[in-house]
């Protein structure tokens, strides 16, 4: 069975895949619902890693049931939307952060809108997400951040014409963290670490258990259904407060993600009792990753973990959301609080009309999947506060 063949046998009904062409130099897979009625409002559904558009299929039936034309792209480096490169030397410029704001710029066009009703960004989707709503927020007026805070754009010096200037220094930090917790008993590296090195790629796609078994395991760690989640905020981004995430964040130093998720990969039983991702839904991660290999995917975080590929986001220093936000977490899911402080930073600096943060009780990481009803009535309520559900666009 081919990929394609297995994502629409694994699709709910009223969800359609197509591609666009010529979207910001890629041709872009979707998912579509509710596109049987024009003149619909545009709900744009941005995933993260190692989630695909797929991921948003239990809520799309959903938005799409209340009105709205729902559209979840794989984004560039997933899936079946191509016009990227995947070596691991190839350029890195086109994944940074303005770029992505780009893709889904240019998506949102391609689709006949001038704004959108409702823009969710989850994981790696979530900074896009933000950046969209900085960068153009009259097409997108307004955002809902799931599972990673957003704490605000890098700041140029402030009020420092007349102090005497330091000397221009490398940014040391990341070399400093990574010494620093490789020093703690038992030695440890952060997770965006070990995902921007040359060798993930090769982990990932071809782990010694296997591709489904690695997969199987990576989304039952990340979710509500493993009992060792139980996230609390951290005091400081010190090793000794990192250590207390689990390892599959702050992992131990010679193991790899394979290696670190095997001890934990659910039982038979709990695979049967997991409704929000079957096996023929897994399946589909399985054929998507196994056709493309991880290294397009990888690639935002060697952008994310290098100052000097986000200095042009420098662009926006001083800048805040401006338009109506909601963050929306799972109550099991450590995401909230791997970077310490995001979320205050998020609510009292970065944004300015944040309705909220919602921590959504059954959901660790993959909240779309986990808790689709309840993110739906949250995603609905926040609309009809904003004036979303209204919004064509056209």
């Amino acid at each position: 069975m081919t990929a394609s063949a297995t994502i629409q046998g694994a699709l709910l009904q009223g969800i359609r895949s197509r591609m666009i062409q010529g979207v910001n130099g890629l041709d872009v897979h979707v998912l579509e619902a509710g596109h049987e009625s024009p003149g619909r409002p545009l709900a744009l559904l941005l995933h993260g890693f190692p989630d695909l558009a797929y991921g948003w299929r239990h809520l799309m039936p959903l938005l799409a049931d209340a009105g709205y034309h729902v559209v979840a792209p794989d984004q560039r480096g997933f899936g079946r939307t191509i016009g990227w490169l995947a070596a691991y030397d190839s350029p890195l410029e086109p994944f940074g952060f303005l770029n992505l704001t780009r893709d889904a710029l240019a998506l949102v066009s391609a689709l006949g809108y001038r704004r959108t009703a409702m823009l969710v960004g989850h994981d790696f989707g979530s900074p896009v997400a933000a950046y969209c709503a900085l960068a153009r927020p009259d097409v997108f007026p307004s955002v809902v951040l799931m599972s990673a805070p957003f704490p605000g754009t890098p700041a140029f010096p402030f009020n420092t014409a007349d102090s005497e200037a330091a000397p221009a220094q490398p940014n040391l930090a990341p070399q400093r963290l990574a010494a620093a917790l490789a020093a703690l008993n038992p030695p440890r590296k952060h997770y965006q670490q070990y995902l921007s090195g040359r060798e993930a790629n090769a982990d990932l796609w071809h782990p010694p258990q296997g591709l489904h078994a690695f997969l199987r395991a990576f989304f039952y760690l990340k979710s509500g259904d493993w009992p060792g989640n139980k996230p609390h905020p951290l005091k400081a981004p010190t090793p000794a407060e990192l250590a207390q995430l689990p390892t599959y964040y702050v992992m131990e130093l010679d193991k790899s993600m394979s290696q670190t998720v095997a001890p934990f990969h659910p039982t038979a039983a709990e695979v049967a009792a997991c409704q929000w991702l079957i096996e023929p839904e897994l399946a589909v991660y399985t054929a998507e990753y196994a056709r493309t290999g991880f290294q397009g995917a990888l690639q935002l975080y060697r952008v994310f973990t290098d100052p000097a590929l986000n200095a042009e986001l420098r662009l926006f220093s001083g800048r805040t959301i401006d338009v109506p936000s909601l963050f929306i977490g799972g109550k099991s899911d450590w995401a909230n609080y791997v970077s310490p402080g995001a979320l205050e930073v998020m609510r009292a600096k970065a944004t300015t009309k944040m309705s909220g943060i919602e921590l959504i009780d059954g959901a660790g990481h993959w909240i779309q999947q986990e808790q689709p009803a309840r993110l739906a009535a949250l995603l609905l309520a926040f609309s009809k506060e904003t004036g979303g559900a209204q919004r064509v666009g056209a």
